[in-house]
């Protein structure tokens, strides 16, 4: 790619990034707090803790703490202790913060992108997503992404499992984010690949 048309996907980027962040203040929520609703609505139940969603988000802990004790506050998100180790913190969408998500200021952006061509939809997702994939590579961030095309996913004959700890997934986990994804299968040790 050429530098010019380089310079003109950043600049392109960060005008919509501009423009999708001034949509996120409304129904007195700020752009973060939208986020962690969107991002609780789409995790698995091993991604939506605290700590992962401050790594999704991309940002500390303690940003990512105020923005979720704003959520209980406002009655859109619920945590709860996972089992008996205290410390692991399970985080819900209560069903306000469900209906609150009914009316994401997103889907004014999901609105004009739906006015595009399937063609021309698919190559700016397919180069969004490598865009990403390539900041988050150089950037040293976690890749989150979809349990069913992760390297840990095992079809299990009719049915799924997690290879990362065994645990049988459903039809409605495999389309869910996951903070444990990785993008290609893990080999088990002591075997080869060629």
């Amino acid at each position: 790619m050429s530098e010019h048309r380089s310079a003109q996907v950043a600049n392109l980027v960060n005008r919509l990034g501009r423009a999708s962040h001034a949509l996120q203040f409304a129904s007195g929520l700020n752009p973060a707090q939208w986020d962690a609703l969107r991002y609780l609505a789409r995790a698995n139940r091993y991604s939506r803790t605290p700590t992962a969603l401050a790594e999704f988000l991309g940002t500390t802990k303690g940003t990512a703490s105020q923005t979720l004790r704003a959520l209980e506050t406002k009655g859109f998100v619920s945590r709860s202790p996972r089992g008996r180790d205290r410390r692991v913190v399970d985080l819900e969408i209560t069903g306000a913060g469900r209906e609150l998500l009914k009316k994401d200021p997103i889907r004014r952006v999901e609105a004009a992108a739906s006015t595009l061509s399937a063609d021309a939809s698919a190559a700016i997702a397919s180069g969004l997503e490598a865009l990403m994939a390539r900041l988050q590579a150089d950037c040293g961030s976690k890749p989150f992404g979809i349990c069913a095309t992760c390297g840990h996913f095992q079809p299990d004959g009719v049915a799924f499992r997690c290879g990362l700890n065994g645990d049988a997934l459903d039809e409605a986990d495999t389309g869910t984010l996951c903070v444990n994804f990785i993008n290609e299968p893990k080999v088990p040790s002591g075997s080869t690949t060629t």
